[in-house]
């Protein structure tokens, strides 16, 4: 939804929060959840919402004409409007083992890009008027997995065409039909893509130099149109939970994408767990540390990776691939704090025996509006159903409670 009058910013939540995999069970959440939620947050104003499809639903909605229409007919229905997707999860992404399998296909596979480029031909038929559209998409690749340099820069060339030729595609689009469309990667721990240096690296190296090559080559462009294209349709997803996780700083990294001239294509509003540890030298150290490990059990769940990087005093990270993997060691960690890959509801800062990354948050939002830097904003918690029993609340409440947090930053932020 539109949050303040006279600008495009545009304020949705994820409804990958709602599990559902097929065609059905998206509009099923759809007609049950989304009018709920804009009778409390919007019940005045059309709501834009951030949908999440898998390849099976992006499947059935290219295939019939007459189902994509019925599926547009539901938006209008019901007062709702849609400009962003997730395309990062391809498959299943609820009650069942997740972890690294959210990565495949990778951007080393052609599956990936017909993927999205499913989605972005979906997106076209359902942006209102006047409304630009993204769809957020997975960092490349999962480290893990590519042991060797070679690997990796196999993984990043392959990539960088991949998306060379959506960039390509949505461009001739939007020559068609005015229409803007933009990709978002999405960088995340342990990824291909992590971090700011990463991130910048990829664009300017990759993307921006052997993608443009690409588009020079098979369609007679000059370079400095193909970079054109490739910057404008070829963007950032910056979620606010995973550069919380790397210790980034807000305003240090945003700033290092707006000189690299890497433009934001959404931000990700979520929050990660952050965990202050004693001093080495602390008393009763070994039950405190105990206690940790009991309160943290409970988030070392089967479905999703939780990634944890912990930081030394002299700015040192390590890192461990999920926290079940961390835990153990927990006793002996002489860092000065975790940050957990956990996404948390982002109105609670603190918890019993560590806090959240709340304030990265308002940090984010505070640089983006004040750059007017973004035009889409969209609320990731999708990890309810994983919560520790404590934390669940009704559903529709909860994601109320999330917009009126981000609501109320955005208004202390102007």
């Amino acid at each position: 939804m539109r949050i303040r009058q006279g600008d495009s910013l545009e304020l949705t939540y994820c409804a990958n929060i709602h599990p559902g995999e097929t065609l059905d069970e998206v509009e099923e959440n759809l007609r049950t959840y989304a009018p709920a939620v804009k009778e409390r947050v919007a019940p005045d104003i059309s709501m834009g919402i951030g949908l999440r499809l898998s390849n099976r639903a992006a499947e059935e909605l290219t295939a019939n004409e007459a189902r994509l229409e019925r599926f547009r007919g539901l938006f209008e229905e019901h007062g709702l409007y849609a400009f962003t997707i997730n395309g990062f999860p391809y498959g299943n992404f609820h009650r069942q083992r997740v972890k690294d399998e959210v990565y495949k296909p990778d951007w080393r596979t052609a599956e990936r890009r017909i993927y999205t480029e499913r989605l972005a031909d979906i997106l076209a038929r359902l942006l209102p008027d006047g409304v630009e559209g993204s769809i957020s998409t997975s960092p490349i690749s999962y480290k893990p997995w590519l042991e060797s340099q070679n690997a990796r820069d196999d993984a990043l060339r392959a990539g960088a065409g991949y998306l060379a030729d959506i960039a390509f595609r949505l461009f001739e689009q939007r020559e068609r039909t005015g229409q803007l469309i933009h990709i978002g990667i999405e960088p995340e721990p342990d990824c291909l893509i992590e971090n700011t240096a990463e991130t910048v690296s990829f664009f300017k190296e990759w993307l921006w130099m052997r993608g443009a090559s690409l588009l020079v080559r098979e369609h007679g462009l000059t370079a400095a149109q193909a970079e054109d294209i490739l910057r404008e349709h070829i963007r950032l997803c910056y979620d606010t939970c995973h550069f919380a996780v790397e210790f980034e700083s807000p305003r240090e990294a945003l700033s290092a994408f707006e000189r690299a001239g890497v433009r934001l294509s959404k931000i990700q509003i979520s929050a990660a767990l952050r965990v202050p540890l004693d001093k080495p030298d602390a008393a009763d150290r070994q039950a405190a540390r105990k206690e940790l490990v009991e309160a943290l059990e409970p988030f070392a769940e089967s479905t999703y990776l939780h990634q944890v990087v912990a930081r030394s005093r002299d700015g040192a990270l390590r890192r461990y691939r999920d926290l079940p993997d961390a835990l153990p060691c927990l006793a002996d960690e002489e860092a000065e704090e975790w940050r957990i890959h956990y996404h948390v509801p982002v109105f609670i800062d603190r918890f019993p025996h560590f806090y959240s990354t709340q304030e990265d948050i308002a940090a984010t939002l505070t640089q983006i509006l004040l750059d007017a830097s973004c035009p889409h904003l969209e609320i990731e918690t999708y990890t309810w159903e994983v919560l520790p029993d404590p934390l669940k609340t009704d559903i529709v409440s909860s994601i109320a409670r999330e917009y009126a947090w981000v609501i109320d930053c955005i208004e202390k932020a102007v």
